[in-house]
């Protein structure tokens, strides 16, 4: 009589689906991503925009990162990556690209801040510039520490 041994565990993890995404880590960092991005640019929009070269980089990155990242949380609630390594390689560089990105865009902010510091009667669009310059680099930090996850896992 032959045995049959029971098909070996598979030690590959599987990506997440549902509401799992926002318990496994670092799928978990989308949403903050999301939502900083989304600071970012309702931030800068609610200034007078006194440096368009600048901050209309800043409002590019902020707002296409945000869609695309929101497109990909929503591919991944629903399943649509069906298991496959592709999606992580996926994951990895489109969040690697966004960091980058992100830190010019960071950075040109806090340029324009700076800039805008010595502007007359420029108190509130100061403030402004600043939230918005601390919400870009915060989202810089989550795109980072998303793409990097993966590689300790």
């Amino acid at each position: 009589m032959a045995s049959v041994s029971p098909p070996a565990a598979s030690t590959q993890p599987t990506l997440p689906s549902g509401l799992a995404v926002f318990k496994t880590i670092p799928y978990a960092f989308m949403l903050p991503e999301i939502i900083c991005g989304m600071w970012v640019w309702i931030l800068v929009a609610a200034t007078s925009v006194s440096f368009p070269l600048l901050q209309g980089w800043v409002m590019y990155v902020s707002l296409s990162s945000c869609l695309i990242s929101l497109l990909l949380l929503l591919s991944y609630i629903f399943g649509f990556h069906k298991n496959s390594e592709n999606w992580k390689v996926l994951d990895t560089l489109y969040h690697g690209a966004t960091a980058i990105l992100y830190m010019s865009a960071a950075v040109l902010q806090a340029n324009a801040t700076i800039r805008s510091e010595s502007e007359l009667n420029s108190s509130p669009y100061y403030q402004l510039n600043s939230a918005a310059s601390f919400f870009a680099f915060i989202t810089t930090f989550l795109y980072i520490l998303h793409a990097f996850s993966h590689y300790y896992q």
